[in-house]
């Protein structure tokens, strides 16, 4: 009997676990036509934006100047396995890219971060779907994509810095193709990087209410001995007055690119209010 009873514990655990799960993603909103509906405001919680790659905490730019205030926090990274699997060359150029990293960032200069570093940086993006495509607006740069659905005839016709994006529907799982993106973008401040045969799978699985399950699948051969995988959770904004704000990042660049011929004297930007 007890022994019974001891093999029937466990079971009855997972069960209500089980029950638990499939309760949680009901609770996920869902389109007219029965999609899961990911429309809102959400966020990547992860330190990824430093550093894909696991890292422990070390100094920042600076450190003279900024103390502790630029300091890189550690984070155990997002890439399955813990390592990108570069090429030779693909890693002699992430070391060249790292060799200065913070000014050589192409997001210093205010480009667009690209996919999938658009969703794992520290700003909030906004999801609107519809049946046909789907609109993603970030709050950096006021980068933006549409990811057509179902639609396998739209194919890119030039590179863009925010790529190419065709989806399609496996369950409620949204699976993502992204190509054309511009060689030029770097996958986080670290100097990791790619080429223009770059061509990103993502997969959006609803894991809660209010919260998803993200992956990226990286493919290159001209820079990775093989894919690899990217994966975090990205979280809804549930408060009411949560939106995007305003961050026009090129007028923050402009004294980076251009500041060497600013009149002397004259003051950089707005003072405070």
């Amino acid at each position: 009997m007890k022994n019974t009873i001891t093999k029937i514990i466990p079971i009855t655990c997972l069960l209500m676990f089980a029950g638990s799960a499939f309760a949680q993603l009901d609770e996920f909103p869902r389109t007219p036509d029965g999609k899961p509906d990911f429309s809102g405001i959400w966020q990547a919680m992860t330190n990824a934006h430093y550093d894909i790659e696991p890292h422990a905490a070390a100094y920042g730019p600076y450190p003279r100047e900024m103390g502790a205030l630029s300091a890189i926090p550690a984070s155990l990274g997002v890439v399955e396995g813990g390592r990108i699997p570069y090429n030779e060359q693909g890693l002699r150029q992430r070391d060249a890219n790292r060799v200065d990293a913070i000014t050589k960032d192409p997001l210093a200069k205010c480009f667009m971060p690209g996919i999938p570093r658009a969703n794992y940086l520290p700003f909030p993006f906004q999801i609107v779907q519809s049946r046909d495509v789907i609109l993603i607006a970030y709050e950096v740069a006021e980068a933006n994509r549409i990811l057509y659905v179902d639609q396998p005839e739209l194919e890119s016709q030039v590179d863009a810095w925010m790529g190419h994006s065709n989806a399609h529907w496996e369950g409620d799982t949204l699976v993502v193709s992204v190509s054309g993106q511009m060689p030029d973008s770097w996958l986080d401040r670290a100097g990791n990087h790619h080429s223009f045969q770059m061509v990103v799978e993502e997969r959006w699985t609803p894991a809660g209410p209010n919260h998803v399950n993200y992956s990226a699948t990286i493919t290159d051969p001209n820079t990775f001995t093989q894919p690899w995988t990217v994966s975090f959770p990205v979280y809804r904004h549930i408060g009411e007055s949560m939106q995007l704000l305003e961050f026009k990042c090129a007028e923050f660049a402009e004294e980076y690119l251009y500041g060497e011929w600013r009149k002397e004297g004259t003051p950089i930007g707005n003072p405070r209010q």
